[in-house]
């Protein structure tokens, strides 16, 4: 099998991981490269903490959730609850995903209740657009229920056998406190979603009507 290049492109440091951890580490696994693709540094999002301060710790441990999975992280240059879809904006996005060439992007569906969250995914469909759709375009979920809205599941991957390195990388996001906060929803998401497919533990994802193929 040819050797792919996926990127998972996601607002947020722990993004690409409580959302496509189980795919992340499936593709690593199977010797493709996989990049995570952040449009922040997580700046806002820890109290108390300065942005200066919280970038260099969620810039971190993202590098130590990539290391666990067999990601290579790089970060574009948007602020944590700031981002903006802007010319330039759009501009930035499309230049990195170029550079990169990956065959397959996962990033967020733009239904969904965080703004960040919505201006990834706008940005990076506009880079397939004007990449004339040579990668494929899949989207994934966050939070179902609380961020993530009117998902139409059309791809299950089952995460059974790596649901442990996607739990590891998720927790290495101390700053975040995933134990019994984002994580246990992402553990609930990935019960209902395998009971849906006939698996222990599935993720899901939707895929862009106009690829030509999938992910699993």
């Amino acid at each position: 099998m040819a050797k792919l290049r996926m990127v998972v492109a996601g607002a947020h440091p722990d993004d690409p991981e409580s959302g496509c951890g189980g795919a992340i580490a499936l593709y690593t696994g199977a010797g493709h490269e996989v990049v995570n693709l952040y449009l922040t540094r997580g700046e806002a999002g820890i109290p108390g903490k300065s942005h200066e301060e919280a970038a260099r710790i969620r810039s971190a441990e993202a590098a130590e959730a990539c290391r666990i999975l067999g990601a290579r992280p790089v970060f574009a240059t948007q602020i944590d609850g700031a981002t903006e879809v802007t010319a330039r904006a759009y501009d930035e996005i499309h230049g990195m995903l170029e550079e990169l060439a990956p065959d397959i992007v996962l990033t967020h569906w733009p239904i969904d209740t965080h703004r960040d969250h919505r201006a990834m995914s706008l940005l990076v469909y506009e880079a397939w657009l004007r990449l004339e759709r040579r990668f494929e375009l899949h989207y994934f979920e966050v939070e179902a229920g609380d961020q993530t809205q009117h998902f139409p599941v059309t791809h299950y991957v089952d995460i059974t056998k790596v649901e442990s390195r996607k739990r590891d990388a998720c927790m290495a996001h101390k700053s975040q406190l995933p134990e019994g906060g984002f994580y246990e929803l992402h553990q609930q998401m990935h019960r209902f979603r395998g009971r849906e497919a006939g698996m222990k533990a599935a993720e899901a994802y939707v895929r862009h009507c106009q690829n030509s193929g999938g992910i699993g």
